[in-house]
């Protein structure tokens, strides 16, 4: 298997970060690191055990040799979502957002041909989120990873709008993944925060970008992908255009119905099914979705990028567009044909 694949939704947990609540200036209920052998530890939030993870988090050779193992030529490393920090004040978030950054580059540096590091950013507050991420992007990141949402924030927020204007501006492309999902009786039996509310969350999101006119207001050489193949956004568009038709009165906000707009954004592949995968590339096109596997947690996809190669219902071209051609546009832009680390 050759590693020519560019796999685009990754992420990475250092072995270790100062405590937070000192860094921070105060606060309880900060995540830590409990290192339980060489290659074993547990995400902590406060005193409860949050997820096991292994050094396929934090260790650059694990991570090679799986990507060997795979096929996959290059990762590109984004943080975990519960690092985000979102809903605490902005003066705590910009420190927590430079730690975590430094010492993704620090993983990073160690095969900077393979590992592409995309940063977070303090997003509750928008001239700190564009200052981290200019601060990102002259120290070596390639792009950053945002929450879709802050609280009841939507990306249609006229300050996130303004971040990613900043960011079509300075050329970092933005990787969307779900967080902080809701919680209740019936979200937290089998996962289903992570089954449905995960899915949900990036659906909806995507409906605030369009019906809250985000895409009006943005350059079209913003590029921006959505995680685990937009949720259930492809399914729907139908059903949105319905509405947009009929009920013009409530959901008629934006000049175009929501079919319109699916070339302003790119998802990725993370479906698990070969139909799945072939009716999201027949509904966004070939060109706007990108192998991704969400590595190297035990939902991800292993071994990564298996829904496009051994897809019979792709062809030849499309698996290699999703697996290489449409992540080096998306990292470098139109008529890009190689990855600049």
């Amino acid at each position: 298997m050759t590693a020519d694949a560019i796999d685009v939704h990754n992420h990475n947990v250092p072995r270790g970060w100062p405590d937070l609540a000192v860094a921070a200036g105060g606060g309880d209920n900060w995540p830590s690191l409990r290192i339980d052998s060489e290659r074993d530890a547990m995400i902590m939030m406060g005193s409860q055990e949050f997820r096991p993870v292994t050094d396929s988090a934090w260790s650059a050779d694990t991570r090679l040799a799986d990507m060997d193992a795979d096929g996959v030529g290059i990762q590109v490393i984004s943080p975990t979502p519960m690092f985000f920090s979102f809903t605490r004040p902005a003066e705590q978030a910009v420190p927590v957002a430079r730690i975590f950054n430094d010492l993704a580059l620090e993983l990073c540096s160690e095969a900077p041909d393979r590992l592409i590091p995309f940063c977070q950013v303090p997003l509750q507050d928008t001239d700190a989120a564009c200052r981290e991420l200019d601060r990102c992007m002259d120290a070596g990141f390639r792009g950053v990873e945002i929450g879709n949402h802050i609280g009841d924030r939507d990306l249609d927020d006229e300050g996130i709008v303004t971040f990613l204007q900043h960011c079509a501006s300075v050329g970092a492309p933005v990787f969307v993944h779900p967080w902080d999902m809701p919680e209740s009786p019936r979200l937290n039996r089998w996962m289903a925060q992570w089954l449905v509310g995960m899915p949900q969350e990036t659906h909806l999101s995507i409906t605030a970008m369009i019906l809250g006119g985000a895409f009006d207001r943005l350059p079209r050489d913003l590029r921006i992908c959505f995680a685990h193949g937009g949720g259930s956004i492809a399914m729907w568009l139908g059903r949105m255009d319905n509405a947009w038709k009929n009920r013009h009165d409530i959901v008629g906000t934006t000049e175009h119905p929501p079919s319109y707009y699916v070339d302003r954004f790119s998802v990725d592949s993370v479906v698990f099914d070969q139909r799945t995968l072939r009716y999201l590339v027949d509904v966004m096109g070939s060109e706007r979705v990108m192998m991704g596997s969400d590595y190297p947690y035990a939902l991800g996809e292993r071994p990564a990028g298996a829904v496009v190669r051994d897809n019979p219902l792709l062809s030849a071209d499309e698996q290699q567009a999703l697996l290489r051609g449409n992540a080096l546009t998306f990292l470098n832009g139109p008529g890009s044909n190689t990855v600049n680390t």
